[in-house]
């Protein structure tokens, strides 16, 4: 029950730990921390391209438009897209 609440305490603080070690003051100027959550999304989506690899299943337009972008961009897919 707690799990996420400890992983997310163990993240922030390992990112205050490269904060501290790049030189950025905290809290960071707001380009650089939208520049961080942003990298939070596309990693996020790291995991799922490399199962899809490692299933040597194909990494298609289609597939990161339909299952990365709305992830990464907060929008719906479209009704259009399917995953092949």
């Amino acid at each position: 029950m707690l799990k996420p609440y400890t992983v997310s305490l163990a993240m922030g603080m390992l990112a205050g730990a490269i904060y501290v070690a790049v030189g950025v003051n905290s809290p960071a100027p707001p380009i650089i921390a939208l520049l961080g959550l942003f990298g939070m999304l596309v990693g996020e989506q790291i995991v799922p391209l490399c199962r899809r690899l490692i299933r040597r299943q194909p990494v298609t337009l289609a597939w990161f438009r339909h299952e990365c972008v709305p992830k990464i961009s907060g929008t719906p897919p479209s009704s259009g897209d399917h995953t092949p």
